[in-house]
């Protein structure tokens, strides 16, 4: 059935641009599209594997709530424009209180994710081919994350049993120290020197299961100690520079502490790590592609990718977080804190920016172009760069 001016979307007008490698401009049932959007945006979309390196996925973590809300993962990605992202959670936002809690959080939220994978007919990236085949058939794909390891509570075996289960990329740290701690945390006061013997040691092992290490939330101590053990490159997956603190005084205030200077970041690219580039602290697109390309100026177009730190899909609350206490408040934090601020965070990962109309990606893109890279550097710090690490972390694993 022919559809009308009407049923084309913006979305299905990019795509067919690219999938037949020639501008369908010619379809007069199309041309409104091409006067407020520039084809080469929808052409480097398709042609490049767009990856969000750190992106939060909420599912429940408590048994009793399994298998937790449908989410509509595929719909969100497709919109971005996203060939992948490395979904996300934590298991420390609310109080770890008793051995094997961490534990637990992490084996349930492993399987929340495994429903909402098969809700959506979707499966985990396990390596670089799964993500190139993937991205050739058009569909869009996962790479396993977990932020903060405090799941292993001194035991290193558990590592195996979470790559079994898909995991392939691991944030050593987040907020909370684990109860057998790995290092410093930058947001906490230093208290174990850096990195930990017990931290080294799931370096290492994730450097032989074939993991790709994350140093997010790792004071410079820690990171710099875990560059001499790796053997592997690693990822700082959401963080910028010190020197962008955008206009809004209350994130400059809160962020601050979780940037990182010029020095350090040179000192991770000089180690082969690449550096994902958040969107807080950057009220549009353009800020954005200006923070990014800062970024870019002090370590090279070969170590800077995109990690938002935003949702894709909505936040989920556990039951238990809801009940309120004595004095009327209630327990807990959501699974992502800045959930609080989000009118001061912005919206989900499509919702990044006030009045966005077009999905993540397709934006960024046009920002980057804007800000004058050219197609070949969009490729790298779209997922270009991450790849090339993710696949000598996981080669031949």
């Amino acid at each position: 059935m022919e559809k009308t001016q009407q049923d084309w979307s913006r979305r299905k007008f990019m795509y067919t641009l690219t999938g037949a490698g020639t501008l369908v401009m010619l379809n007069p049932m199309i041309t409104w599209a091409a006067e407020t959007f520039d084809p080469r945006i929808a052409a480097i979309v398709a042609k490049t594997i767009g990856i969000d390196t750190h992106n939060h996925v909420d599912v429940p973590l408590n048994a009793t709530e399994l298998p937790g809300p449908k989410i509509d993962i595929v719909d969100e990605m497709e919109k971005s424009g996203l060939s992948a992202i490395c979904t996300t959670f934590a298991v420390d936002y609310q109080e770890l209180k008793n051995p094997g809690d961490a534990y637990n959080r992490f084996l349930n939220g492993l399987t929340a994710m495994d429903k909402a994978l098969e809700s959506n007919k979707m499966k985990r990236s396990l390596n670089l081919a799964d993500i190139q085949s993937a991205h050739k058939k058009h569909t869009p794909t996962v790479i396993q994350s977990v932020e903060g390891a405090h799941f292993l509570e001194g035991n290193l075996d558990r590592l195996q049993v979470a790559y079994n289960r898909g995991l392939r990329h691991l944030t050593l740290l987040h907020d909370h120290d684990a109860s057998v701690p790995l290092g410093d945390v930058f947001t906490n006061p230093a208290q174990f020197g850096g990195l930990t013997a017990f931290g080294s040691d799931v370096i290492k092992e994730c450097n032989r299961l074939g993991i790709l290490v994350d140093l997010s939330h790792a004071n410079n101590e820690t990171v710099n100690a875990a560059l001499k053990i790796t053997t592997k490159p690693v990822l700082i997956s959401h963080t910028g520079l010190d020197t962008q603190l955008g206009q809004n005084e209350f994130m400059n205030k809160m962020m601050r502490p979780r940037l990182i200077s010029k020095e350090q970041a040179k000192i991770v690219a000089d180690n082969g790590g690449v550096i994902g580039v958040w969107t807080h602290l950057a009220d549009s697109p353009l800020q954005y592609a200006q923070n990014i390309k800062a970024m870019v100026d002090v370590v090279g177009i070969d170590h800077v990718a995109i990690g938002t730190d935003t949702k894709l899909t909505p936040s989920y609350r556990s039951p238990e977080q809801s009940k309120p206490k004595p004095d009327g408040e209630k327990h807990g934090e959501p699974q992502h804190k800045e959930d609080k601020n989000k009118n001061k965070m912005g919206g989900g990962t499509n919702e990044t920016w006030k009045d966005e109309k077009e999905g993540f990606y397709y934006v960024v893109v046009d920002a980057l172009l804007k800000t004058g890279f050219n197609e070949d550097e969009i490729g790298k710090i779209g997922g270009g760069n991450f790849l090339r690490i993710f696949d000598a972390a996981t080669k031949g694993h």
